[in-house]
């Protein structure tokens, strides 16, 4: 089986979190989920290389190593806006020449944009820096309200955490949703967060536990079959409109929207595990029929339940190589 590779690009003083979020994603060895990446990390200049945290690690790879790279991957860049070589530069341009995707966590985004890469394009970055990348680079449709932008060769996340809704997003972009969702098991994550990162840029007062909206989202995802927004309401004991106010305040979308997500979620891991009718799988997510599925998931995700079944279905040619070609702009990864 074909494993793209995957190469992170590091830079002193490197920041091991932004690392990791690569790493645990594409690279990490697991017992019970066969490995579909080859990781390796690479650097402009081999050898010890300090970390932001006050150790040293060991990188044995130079940039070459991006000359066989499928993705490359930026795990920020410190400090933000500091110029890269140009020799860094030349090999990422040589890189999405060629047909890497391009990946920036956090503040990678700004040597993507020096690299002229994201000219003309959305993007993203940690909300501290959003108008310190839009004052640099004002070519660059800085987004500040969304947790990543992918378009499929170049993709961009915000500040550290999100970093890992976007790798989970380009796995499931590459393997489908249900191999992304075992990865996020294995780190005790959801599949993909709600909202945008300006929830993250403030600090409201904590809601009380007694107005988490947890307990109602799990019990809600096994009732999809039948479950309404009224019907969510009712559960939780509030009116409609302070329903839609809490899925504001702690997801940053209304109960209509996260349900239909949920729904197209439980659709795609259908259509890659079993042999359902699309009008069956449509009846058991709460879509009612087939004709309003299809129309869903291709308004969501701009393909057919058959051409995506035919593509990430289990019984999909294990050779078959990942597209990365999807163009997301997700607030949740």
């Amino acid at each position: 089986m074909y494993r793209p590779r995957v190469v992170a690009l590091v830079n002193p003083p490197q920041s091991p979190f932004e690392l990791a979020c690569a790493a645990e994603v594409f690279g990490a060895d697991r017992q019970d989920l066969p490995a579909r990446y080859d990781f390796r990390i690479c650097a402009e200049r081999p050898g010890p290389l300090r970390t932001t945290i006050g150790y040293t690690m060991l990188v044995d790879a130079g940039l070459e190593a991006l000359q066989e790279a499928d993705t490359v991957v930026i795990p920020g860049w410190q400090p933000p806006g500091a110029p890269a070589s140009p020799a860094v530069i030349e090999s990422l341009r040589a890189a999405h020449q060629r047909g890497a995707r391009i990946v920036a966590v956090c503040t990678g985004a700004f040597v993507i944009a020096q690299a002229g890469l994201l000219d003309g394009r959305r993007a993203t970055t940690h909300w501290r820096q959003t108008a310190q990348l839009a004052a640099a680079f004002p070519e660059v449709q800085v987004d500040p309200d969304v947790l990543y932008v992918d378009h499929g060769d170049v993709a961009t996340s915000a500040g550290t955490g999100a970093g890992i809704d976007l790798c989970l997003h380009l796995v499931r972009c590459d393997h489908g949703a249900a191999y992304a969702a075992q990865i996020a098991r294995n780190m005790v994550l959801p599949p993909h967060r709600e909202g945008s990162q300006l929830q993250y840029a403030t600090r409201p007062a904590p809601a009380r536990t007694d107005e988490s909206l947890a307990p109602l989202l799990e019990w809600a995802t096994s009732q999809l079959r039948t479950l309404t927004v009224g019907g969510l309401a009712e559960r939780a004991g509030m009116s409609s409109r302070t329903l839609a106010r809490r899925f504001t305040e702690q997801l940053g979308t209304s109960p209509g929207q996260w349900l239909l997500g949920r729904r197209l979620d439980a659709t795609r891991v259908l259509l890659e595990q079993t042999d359902l009718p699309v009008g069956a799988i449509a009846l058991r997510v709460g879509l009612a029929s087939a004709v309003n599925l299809r129309r869903r998931f291709r308004a969501h995700f701009g393909t057919t339940p058959g051409a995506y079944r035919r593509t990430f279905g289990e019984s999909r040619p294990e050779s078959r190589q990942p597209s990365g070609k999807s163009d997301a702009v997700r607030a949740a990864g």
